[in-house]
């Protein structure tokens, strides 16, 4: 089964292997995903950049894919990583830390 690119940029919503915490969410296109599948790290399309990016190129931060799984309309990404120190650029563990209720 492959993710429907047809309507642009897939949400691709990253969470840890070991502790199943939810450590992101980023948006994927087809390239992005194919990279990702080739190079088992996590990349992402940067709709600020209008670029690609690996997550943990400039940090070190890396994200090692253990499992992809699409939802039920192909149209979102679940990523299980071993995530290589935080994941958020904040120096946070989970981009996920503002409680609002």
């Amino acid at each position: 089964m492959k993710p429907d690119f047809s309507k642009g940029l897939l949400p691709a919503v990253v969470i840890d292997d070991t502790t199943q915490d939810v450590l992101m969410l980023g948006y994927m296109n087809e390239e992005s995903y194919a990279k990702t599948l080739e190079t088992k790290t996590t990349w992402f399309f940067s709709r600020s950049r209008n670029k690609l990016w690996n997550k943990g190129e400039t940090s070190g931060h890396f994200q090692h894919v253990k499992e992809i799984f699409l939802d039920c309309d192909q149209d979102t990404i679940l990523v299980r990583v071993n995530q290589i120190g935080p994941a958020c650029h904040t120096g946070s563990q989970s981009c996920f830390f503002t409680k609002v209720l």
